[in-house]
């Protein structure tokens, strides 16, 4: 089977003349259906430019990046839009949640924006809130939850509509201890049992080691690939 991503001597750079800065320099990846890998690399290493890369929220790049069988630089504009709502579920550091609308219509917001149809959402609704622990503050408002909620919220939102990929950059970094260990959690949790590909951009060791596999990225290039323990 082909791996579900699929990045082949990516190129990406930055600025123009004395200015050009190579960000991404040959960047080869390749994640498996099913895998959880987590992203590191030093600051501005092009962890995050990589995952916009293979999210499609960047466009501008050398090279050939393949999303569940789909060579994401020969898509139209409106098949890549199909794709992300389709296949890929974001998680950013912030939060993204819209105050006026409680956790329930946060959640249901991109399906029902999307016009996409889900089959029995109701249950699912009720098994997603289950799942990250959000079954008593489906009638909140943002403002009222800590950063951990919000944060399951925001993942729950993005896993609703049952996408084959998890693209998730630095989802812990505005969180304390105790709320990154349970989002790490949840994120094995929905990895084991919905099966979603999970790939995280993290600068935490901690993090990284949830993950099934850890890919390092330096000077561009991904350099070195490590197994769980």
């Amino acid at each position: 089977m082909e791996p579900i991503i699929i990045t082949e001597n990516v190129l990406k750079s930055f600025g123009k003349g004395d200015a050009l800065r190579q960000v991404l320099d040959g960047a080869d990846l390749r994640v498996e259906q099913g895998e959880f890998v987590s992203l590191m690399g030093a600051s501005g290493s092009g962890k995050s430019t990589l995952l916009y890369l293979i999210g499609g929220l960047d466009t501008q790049y050398e090279g050939s990046i393949t999303v569940c069988g789909h060579k994401i630089e020969k898509l139209k504009e409106t098949e890549m839009s199909a794709l992300r709502r389709d296949k890929i579920g974001f998680i950013f550091q912030f939060y993204n949640l819209v105050q006026n609308l409680n956790v329930e219509q946060n959640i249901m917001l991109p399906v029902k924006m999307g016009h996409k149809k889900i089959e029995n959402a109701e249950e699912k609704l009720r098994e997603i809130l289950e799942i990250t622990g959000l079954t008593d503050k489906r009638r909140a408002k943002p403002a009222q939850l800590s950063g951990g909620q919000q944060q399951r919220v925001s993942i729950a939102r993005a896993v609703f509509g049952e996408p084959a990929i998890l693209l998730a950059d630095e989802p812990t970094g505005n969180l304390d201890k105790t709320s990154t260990g349970e989002i790490m959690e949840l994120f094995q949790q929905i990895n084991r049992e919905k099966g979603i590909t999970i790939l995280q951009v993290t600068h935490s060791q901690f993090c990284a080691e949830k993950g099934s596999r850890i890919v390092r990225l330096d000077n561009g290039k991904l350099i070195a690939s490590e197994a769980e323990n």
